[in-house]
């Protein structure tokens, strides 16, 4: 079992609150992981895959980027708008995570990579491109426009939900981008999968995800396949976790 502890990075004049999982044995150094949590924050779900992380040998870290940001729907709206501008605040407190972690005795900085789901898949693959990551996995997130807005960036893996009617297309223009930057990745559409295929939700959230064109739902197929790949990729580009 992973060893779990909630902490505070600094970012941005703020202290942000973040989920910090590291493995039970050994002293490290480990590869690191920054998990981008989903639109609907940093919850116990996203706790629950930061310290699947930590299970396999990372030390992995998952900020709240809505902190200080204000109610819920205030927070959403906030950050998705950072994300049309180019990453604004949001972008700078994962980076700030991104240093904070590679910055940890127990942790290899040299061997940092980047998972982010839904709404965090987007800043994945920002953060992908702009900093010295060494691998994204992006999941049913949003891609840019251009394939000039991913120059530079680190082998990634991807995942989207078939049934996902807004995102599904997203994985087709990621792939292109990715074949004509020449850039390694391993892409893989779900064909019975839904957006959020990796998160669990239970009561109203679910009840109202599996009702929209999304379809999103955990599906425990796509999911543990996502994790196989996943874990293999890592260890492909950012060497073994130890474990």
């Amino acid at each position: 079992m992973a060893i779990e502890e909630e902490i505070t990075i600094r970012t941005g004049g703020i202290d942000m609150p973040a989920a910090l999982a590291l493995p039970e044995s050994g002293d490290g150094p480990w590869p690191g992981v920054v998990v981008i949590h989903e639109i609907l924050g940093l919850n116990d779900d996203i706790r629950r895959i930061t310290a699947r992380f930590a299970d396999a040998g990372y030390a992995a870290v998952a900020p709240d980027l809505f902190a200080g940001l204000g109610p819920m729907p205030i927070c959403i709206l906030r950050t998705v708008a950072a994300y049309r501008r180019g990453g604004g605040r949001p972008l700078e407190a994962i980076g700030s995570t991104q240093a904070w972690l590679s910055e940890r005795r127990e942790v290899d900085g040299a061997r940092i990579g980047v998972a982010g789901f839904c709404m965090g898949g987007g800043f994945a693959l920002m953060l992908g491109a702009r900093s010295g990551a060494g691998v994204v996995a992006t999941y049913y997130g949003d891609v840019p426009d251009r394939a000039e807005e991913l120059e530079g960036i680190c082998p990634v893996i991807s995942g989207y939900g078939g049934r996902d009617k807004l995102f599904r297309r997203r994985a087709e223009r990621l792939e292109e981008h990715l074949r004509r930057l020449g850039v390694a990745h391993d892409a893989r559409v779900y064909p019975d999968a839904g957006h959020g295929f990796m998160s669990r939700h239970d009561g109203v959230v679910r009840a109202i995800g599996r009702r929209l064109p999304i379809h999103a739902d955990y599906n425990e197929d796509a999911a543990e396949d996502s994790w196989k790949r996943m874990l293999k990729f890592f260890a492909e580009h950012l060497g073994p976790s130890g474990f």
